[in-house]
């Protein structure tokens, strides 16, 4: 049996239903529609486009396509066109080429080296910079500050400094410029918009280099110059001294190359802005969604703070109250809200839909915690309690393709550990929201908040 459908492709060409009345209500527009859809809707091709997309948050169905039956649900080439500007980095790769990049990350960021690396880094960014800043606003409490934006520098300097080995000081007092970010920016936002047209379109405008199209492509430039400067700095400097990641890619320039990598310049280029875009857009996120929540639920705020004070900070794993809360975070605003996948063979999903060549899969794990077959009646609750067993007392265990914010199966983020790390150093801190302030999530390939994130700091009392 087929699931729902009306003659579309993306939400704004959809006639008879009308668009969401605002671009920022998108997700919970297609909320409503798997909401009312049973979990699975597809969305079929005009006649001018070569494919139609089947839009599903249905756990069975996220099983079996990221774990049952993988092999037949690849990224695919269409992924790799719309993302090309990551070039064949383990984003965009299948097969064998992201059998190698996974093995090979894991093994790097696995080592206790690495690990203890992470949480140096993380720390020593957080007490260098972090709350000189935060103490700094303390001290001038009519000034607003943009939370987003100081945690998108933060994750910044900590990505660059695990992956070169290189502080590049952007969360600073003085909120310097960075180039880096804004190009990542533009890239992700003209991304999101080839989600939304047909491929011909923006290929004739990447083609004639107008309109968003010429944005993405002087990105790219931005990018890249950033990546060859400091590649080429850790190519001279000393190696071995740092536990950064492109030290480690070096030292393995044979095996890289035994692997089909033949222009290491051009590996290293595809790694190094597939880690950053993991590293800075997606644990920036998720801070701020987590403390944006934390500020409008003070219970949970002081829970949390009594953890912290009966525990402290030092074991990190005994913090079961704080990893429920970020976990409870992170389900309701996933940094990546949005997953698809191309298709091999015709399969038919556990929802009773037919998939084929011809058509995408797109899987929301933001309009998958909405729903109440698959999270409760109080789904759209931020309730941190549903993660811990009653029991135990330990954070409960939910499957990856219920909870989806690190992705499932093989595919599963391999920074996950080094993620919560990040985020539990950081989450100490005391912020309130602006009065009237609205957060509304930001049209991209990132779950960013839409005009940041406008607080006002202050001391606490202990």
């Amino acid at each position: 049996m087929e699931a729902p459908s009306l003659s579309l492709l993306l939400p704004h060409l959809l006639p008879p239903q009308p668009p969401p009345p605002a671009a920022c209500l998108l997700h919970d527009w297609l909320t409503d529609v798997l909401h009312t859809s049973g979990c699975t809707f597809v969305f079929k091709a005009p006649s001018f486009t070569s494919y139609d997309v089947l839009l599903t948050c249905d756990p069975a169905n996220v099983n079996h396509v990221f774990n049952a039956n993988f092999l037949n649900y690849p990224k695919g080439n269409e992924f790799a066109i719309i993302f090309d500007f990551l070039g064949n980095g383990i984003f965009n790769s299948d097969k064998d080429s992201w059998k190698f990049q996974r093995k090979k990350a894991h093994s790097l960021m696995s080592t206790p080296k690495f690990r203890s690396y992470v949480i140096d880094a993380s720390k020593g960014k957080v007490h260098k910079s972090l709350i000189p800043l935060l103490d700094h606003f303390a001290q001038n409490p009519n000034k607003t500050l943009d939370l987003q934006d100081v945690f998108m520098r933060l994750s910044f300097d900590i990505t660059c400094i695990l992956v070169f080995g290189v502080d590049p000081a952007c969360l600073s007092i003085g909120f310097p410029t960075v180039p880096f970010a804004s190009a990542m920016d533009d890239a992700e936002e003209v991304v999101f918009l080839r989600h939304n047209m047909p491929k011909a379109w923006w290929g004739l405008m990447r083609k004639l280099n107008i309109g968003p199209e010429k944005r993405l492509a002087d990105a790219v430039k931005v990018l890249d110059h950033f990546i060859v400067k400091y590649v080429n700095e850790r190519k001279e400097a000393k190696r071995g001294e740092n536990g950064d990641l492109i030290t480690s890619y070096l030292d393995s320039e044979g095996e890289i190359a035994d692997n089909g990598f033949s222009n290491l310049d051009i590996f290293l280029r595809d790694t190094v802005l597939n880690l950053m875009v993991a590293g800075r857009d997606t644990i920036s996120s998720a801070l701020t969604w987590f403390f944006y929540l934390i500020a409008k639920n003070p219970t949970v705020e002081a829970k949390i703070l009594d953890e912290i004070k009966t525990q402290g900070l030092e074991d990190l794993g005994r913090l079961v109250y704080l990893h429920a809360a970020l976990c409870e975070s992170l389900r309701l605003y996933p940094p990546v809200p949005f997953e698809h996948k191309g298709v091999l063979k015709p399969d038919r999903l556990p929802s009773g839909v037919m998939v084929h060549r011809n058509r995408r899969v797109l899987f929301s794990s933001y309009a998958m915690a909405r729903m109440e077959g698959v999270w409760g009646k109080d789904c759209s609750e931020f309730r941190p309690e549903r993660w811990i067993s009653p029991e135990t007392g330990k954070v409960r265990h939910e499957p990856s393709y219920k909870f989806f914010a690190f992705n499932a199966g093989p595919r599963t983020c391999l920074g996950r550990d080094i993620a919560f790390t990040q985020l539990k150093v950081v989450a100490a801190f005391k912020v309130r929201v602006l009065e009237g302030f609205v957060a509304k999530p930001k049209l991209s390939i990132i779950l960013h908040m839409d005009g940041g994130l406008a607080v006002k700091v202050s001391e606490r009392e202990d």
